[in-house]
């Protein structure tokens, strides 16, 4: 019989070469990898294990290659199907016809069984991958730090925000705000029972390791219903490419849980740049010292942190926004500041933010917000709906607008945006705007249900008090509403706001006398230092005196105090209504 020839081209001097791999053995014999791995098998062909014994982990030595192939005379089964043995008479009898046959009949069917089974786990694992439903919201929990130093605790609270505004930007993908997640620092609840509350379908965990001038990140991905772990990657970089590590580490959530992106959210995502750590790190200080400010000396570290971000470098537009921020927060009627001197800056720094970075949806909002306070009303829409228009599931953006819309006196469609806003994100959009919106609707009632069951939940929260106090008092259960403005009061170290809502409740409960004296502290605490006139407002509404009412009302509109955005529903001016001086206090406010 004539055996086929082995012309296998090898260069000179590959015969001492040790192969590290199937592939590299296939290319010394000029085969393909099956056909060595079926030699190997059946033949004997010479191939070593590594020691570890990982799959494929094989090597052979060429030279015992040679070797075997000048010794043995191997008959492929591909070549034998071309070539007809030459019979000779002291040949052995060649194979019978009918046997060939049974042979490649067994070949075809063994094919066609492994092709069969390739196809039903493929349309199984398809069919498993169809079944689990398409992943539309998420939530990124706190990262832990790793450190074990708790200074250290603003940069894992830096990275998760981070994360949570790059993933927020995507329109097919709803992320639950930074504010919500962070009551799950230290969760005592699974990972299926955490979703639940939040109602997302899947949960980003992850924890931050700060090394030196490294930071590791790692951050895993879990199908809420299932409890499935489905991703997890390790990023190693130096801290002045951290935000390039967060681009990266968005881009990938984005791809596992596989959202659509427009061009515009993809461009959004891999926009990083390089920052100095000393920059970042301060910036992240601000923020952290922020997030947990509940009074003006925190509120001031923060501006502190901020300005020394942007002294090293200007041009970094996150710590212009949180400038805004904290002035923002400073000007609060809860604070006491004075909107005179602190929505300048808010504008400014806004602006400046914006100039650097067009879409920071936080800085859409914030400046819509104040231009809303400054009565530039056309002007706040605008800047509402170029937030929506960024990523349409901002609740903070939803809820802004809805407070837009009920002072256009447009209080049913308020209503919807609001109630929009807390599905999705109720704890971002709390009770008390919820309340307050229905309050100025006069869903006295609804409202004081929203009120009681945030307050369930959250006894000492000051907005939630105040909001069941206007309600109580606008139901004319006055007396119920005193011992929880006092409770106000108290919470608040004194809060103007809360003061003047307590003297009118005074005054409704038959307390002239209580609601007298308490005006007298009012007025010594004004000859020393900055008290909202709106505090005054509510006080001489209560009492029932027009004319000093008025006289507030106009110290109000001279620093277009927050109160007078209300005009066109607030409950409490309709025994002012009909008066001609209200008429000229709506036309100055542009809210006719």
């Amino acid at each position: 019989m004539v055996e086929p020839s082995f012309d296998i081209p090898r260069s000179a001097g590959a015969a001492g070469k040790r192969l590290d791999s199937w592939k590299e053995i296939a290319g010394y014999l000029n085969r393909d990898v099956t056909t060595v791995q079926r030699w190997e098998k059946r033949e004997g062909m010479p191939v070593h294990r590594h020691q570890h014994h990982s799959r494929g982990s094989v090597y052979a030595l060429a030279s015992e290659l040679d070797t075997w192939l000048e010794g043995r005379r191997v008959i492929l089964e591909d070549e034998k199907a071309e070539q007809e043995p030459v019979p000779s008479p002291d040949s052995p009898s060649p194979v019978p016809p009918w046997r060939s046959r049974s042979l490649w009949v067994i070949l075809a069917t063994l094919v066609a069984v492994v092709l069969a089974a390739s196809a039903w786990l493929a349309h199984r694992s398809h069919s498993r991958s169809n079944a689990l439903p398409k992943i539309r919201s998420l939530a990124v929990l706190p990262f832990r730090n790793l450190s074990g130093d708790p200074a250290q605790e603003y940069l894992a609270d830096g990275v998760t925000e981070a994360l949570i505004g790059r993933l927020a930007g995507i329109h097919d993908l709803r992320v639950v705000s930074h504010t919500s997640v962070m009551r799950f620092r230290n969760p005592q609840m699974s990972v299926p029972q955490i979703a639940k509350v939040l109602n997302v379908d899947a949960v980003v965990e992850g924890s931050v390791l700060r090394e030196g001038n490294r930071i590791r990140v790692t951050a895993q991905l879990i199908r809420a219903a299932t409890d499935e772990h489905f991703w997890s990657e390790t990023y190693d970089r130096e801290m002045r490419d951290a935000l390039t590590l967060q681009s990266e580490l968005a881009q990938t959530i984005a791809e596992k849980v596989a959202v659509t992106l427009n061009g515009q959210e993809q461009q959004r995502l891999a926009a990083a740049r390089l920052v100095a750590p000393e920059v970042y790190e301060s910036y992240l200080k601000g923020r952290f010292e922020l997030n947990r400010a509940s009074d003006r000396a925190e509120m001031e570290k923060s501006i502190g942190y901020f300005n020394d971000a942007l002294r090293q470098d200007a041009t970094f537009a996150p710590a212009w926004l949180g400038l805004a921020e904290a002035w923002t927060s400073l000007g609060t009627i809860m604070v006491g500041g004075s909107p005179v001197e602190t929505r300048p800056q808010v504008i400014r720094f806004t602006k400046q933010a914006l100039a650097l970075d067009p879409n920071l949806v936080e800085a859409h909002v914030l400046l819509g917000n104040v231009l809303h306070e400054e009565w530039q009303w056309s002007e706040a829409e605008a800047e509402y709906r170029r937030a929506l228009d960024l990523n349409p599931n901002d609740a903070t953006a939803r809820a802004g607008y809805a407070f837009w819309l009920m002072c256009e006196g447009r209080t049913d469609e308020a209503i919807s945006w609001v109630e929009s806003a807390r599905a999705l994100d109720p704890v971002t959009v709390e009770g008390d705007d919820v309340a307050w919106v229905l309050f100025q609707a006069r869903h006295y009632d609804e409202a004081i249900r929203e009120s009681r069951s945030a307050l369930a939940a959250d006894p000492e929260n000051v907005g939630d008090l105040m909001d069941l106090g206007f309600s109580l008092i606008a139901v004319n259960r006055a007396a119920e509403a005193v011992p929880v403005m006092e409770k106000a009061v108290a919470l608040s170290h004194g809060g103007p706001a809360a003061i003047g809502v307590l003297i009118r409740a005074y005054a409704h409960s038959g307390r002239r006398s209580d609601a007298l004296r308490v005006l007298d502290e009012l007025k010594r605490r004004r000859a020393s230092g900055y008290v909202p006139p709106a505090a005054f407002v509510n006080a001489y509404l209560g009492l029932g005196d027009v004319n000093q009412a008025f006289y507030w009302l106009d110290q109000a509109s001279n620093e277009k105090s927050n109160i007078l955005q209300y005009v066109k529903t607030h409950p409490y001016f309709d025994p002012i209504r009909n008066d001609p001086r209200f008429a000229v206090l709506i036309r100055r406010i542009g809210l006719e």
